[in-house]
């Protein structure tokens, strides 16, 4: 493989420069070998120093990782290259998205005049009546609303944070299984990932604490809602996480809060524990509308002041048609009925599924939001044998950095009536994957 691709380049940056070129254009696959320092040193006539140079670059992107004596390997997911999921083939039920439900959602009603702006939003980048609603949002469930802003989305929020609290080569202790955008995001800002187990009430203390004596720098965790496993957070659990935090006052940590409305689980929080450097992310994109791409963010005062600094210089602000059109939604007595319904139907759909799965005696986790996730011996054999029954389900492998397979199964959708027609053919799928041995 490798051998087939020739890595070219005087220079530290030109050699980095080929084997990027290599990894974007599908030649250097995940799990690709480099050569050893020494032999392309001597194949391109540099020295051994100019090509670890060039590996070290490309490490701290991302693109490639180090095995020890494994060697140089493309990374799994590298910063230069986009894990989109593949497209659903015609004819199957998709239940692998991670949206919700079309149905459960308002019609959007962006203003209908907006008068021209004399310059630019900078000055100002908050629409007051957002701002307010977003405090209140915040303050309802007990998180610090003194210091809040906007971003584009979560992972823009998470991106924007990071890049500004952490420089590239440092760890970020990250949910296993986890948001899988979250871990393509964390090696492309340069970062290392070290994973922490999951279960139904979020990270595991014990599995956290090594991960910080480790140098874990930040940590972005989902306090309900989890995907893709679907965790919530108990006042036990969070008292247990804040008791290790407290003794790494220098960690930066990150909750996204995204399924906030709709997860079927209360609000516990992290950010409510009096901890030094904090920041949590709310989206609106669940329950109110996939295009709306706003976030609103409350954090300690310097995180904020890091974030805005950082966003000055780039976008700048979001865009206050979408800002005007997500304050509307907030502070509209019929839409938050709509959402209150949406939230009953998702626990009422998930809860259904996971029902009829162990009917059939097929363990599954979700305790709170949109999936439902299904522990299987092989991934690829179950995932192919819903297909040949009708359904479109997702692999764990994107979710996942040390945890056992699984396969993620979106309930937003899910009637009843199709959970038990499901649970049937994943009981089947997964009999006909249990391995048969003679003798």
């Amino acid at each position: 493989m490798t051998e087939q691709y020739g890595i070219s380049g005087g220079t530290a940056r030109e050699i980095a420069a080929s084997v990027e070129n290599g990894v974007t254009d599908g030649a250097l696959g995940p799990g690709a070998a480099l050569p050893p320092v020494r032999r392309l040193a001597g194949e391109l006539g540099v020295s051994a120093g100019t090509v670890a140079a060039a590996y070290k670059e490309l490490r701290d992107r991302g693109v490639v990782r180090t095995l020890g004596r494994g060697g140089t390997v493309v990374a799994a997911a590298p910063a230069v290259a986009s894990r989109r999921p593949p497209k659903v083939p015609a004819g199957l039920r998709d239940l692998a998205g991670g949206h919700p439900d079309p149905a459960c959602l308002p019609v959007l009603h962006p203003p209908a005049r907006l008068e021209p702006v004399p310059g630019s939003h900078r000055a100002a980048p908050r629409l007051p009546a957002l701002e307010e609603a977003a405090r209140a949002w915040f303050a309802r469930d007990g998180v610090p609303a003194g210091a809040v802003t906007f971003a584009h989305g979560a992972l823009d929020c998470i991106g924007r944070l990071l890049a500004t609290g952490l420089r590239p080569g440092d760890a970020v202790a990250v949910e296993d299984p986890g948001f899988h955008h979250l871990l393509d995001l964390v090696p492309a800002l340069g970062m290392r990932m070290l994973p922490v187990e999951v279960d139904d009430e979020g990270m595991r203390p014990e599995a956290l604490r090594p991960a910080l004596r480790a140098g874990a720098r930040a940590l972005v965790c989902s306090p309900r809602g989890q995907s893709p496993l679907g965790a919530r957070f108990t006042p036990a659990r969070r008292e247990a996480l804040l008791a290790v935090l407290r003794d790494h006052p220098d960690v930066l940590v990150v909750e996204d809060d995204h399924n906030a409305e709709i997860s079927g689980a209360p609000a516990v929080t992290l950010a409510s524990g009096g901890l030094p450097r904090w920041a949590q992310v709310r989206t609106v994109s669940k329950h109110l509308g996939i295009d709306l791409r706003w976030a609103a963010l409350a954090c300690d005062p310097a995180t904020l002041a890091r974030h805005d600094g950082r966003m000055l210089l780039t976008s700048g602000w979001v865009s206050h048609i979408l800002q005007t059109t997500v304050a509307d939604l907030l502070t509209d007595p019929a839409t938050t009925r709509l959402v209150s319904r949406a939230a009953e139907t998702y626990t009422v759909r998930r809860e259904a599924l996971r029902a009829e799965l162990a009917r059939h005696g097929v363990d599954s986790r979700g305790v709170s939001g949109l999936n439902v996730w299904v522990p299987v011996r092989d991934e690829s054999a179950t995932v192919n044998g819903l297909r040949t029954r009708g359904w479109w389900t997702a692999a764990g492998t994107r979710f996942r950095i040390a945890a056992p397979p699984a396969v993620r199964v979106t309930t937003a959708s899910l009637t009843p009536e199709e959970a038990r027609a499901f649970a049937r053919d994943m009981a089947d799928t997964l009999h006909e994957s249990e391995p048969v041995y003679g003798g």
